[in-house]
């Protein structure tokens, strides 16, 4: 499926962990969250994606958001998966900033 992965130098690493990707899949079933358990939270919450994400995840990330009140749901543009620091840093400096500017 993703030939290119083989090439990467982590390669080795995912293959070590591949005996375990059955009892991943049963754990993550649809990929949605479990709603029912993050309703409940009462902490301003960041729920990010990435728009290049595949789209099981991006629905995950939207059905979290959906989940917890009050949460902000950032799609961040040009990413998938895994997330650029630099995409990712400034998004959360301003998040975590926001939330002091509101003591």
């Amino acid at each position: 499926m993703y030939y290119g992965m083989r090439l990467t130098p982590v390669w080795p690493k995912m293959k070590a962990v591949a005996p375990s990707l059955p009892h991943d899949v049963e754990v993550m079933g649809d990929f949605l969250p479990p709603s029912v358990r993050l309703a409940p939270l009462a902490v301003p919450t960041l729920v990010l994606g990435g728009e290049k994400s595949p789209a099981a995840l991006r629905e995950a990330a939207r059905a979290a958001a959906d989940a917890v009140p009050g949460t902000q749901l950032r799609m961040l543009e040009g990413q998938s998966h895994n997330v650029s620091v630099e995409v990712l840093a400034p998004v959360l400096v301003d998040h975590f900033g926001s939330q002091n500017r509101v003591r």
